[in-house]
């Protein structure tokens, strides 16, 4: 006698639940992907909010490794 398997079954009724989900969240991951990898980096040095951004960082990211990683001098 086989075994009933329920996998199937289970695939099959999810599938049929959640398929906008499914759609929508490639739908969004495609379009994500397409604009962020048409972006350049002349069009990052025309973006106010990159520059704003990229500045915040760049001094956030040298103060933290100037406290973590450069050994104090004492004289």
């Amino acid at each position: 006698m086989r075994l009933f398997d329920p996998w199937p079954v289970f695939f099959k009724r999810e599938f049929k639940r959640n398929w906008p989900f499914l759609v929508g969240f490639a739908t969004s991951g495609f379009i994500v992907t397409k604009f962020s990898l048409s972006l350049t980096e002349e069009d990052a040095k025309k973006s106010p909010f990159v520059q704003q951004h990229r500045s915040n960082a760049m001094l956030k990211s040298a103060s933290s490794f100037s406290t973590f990683f450069v050994a104090p001098v004492s004289i």
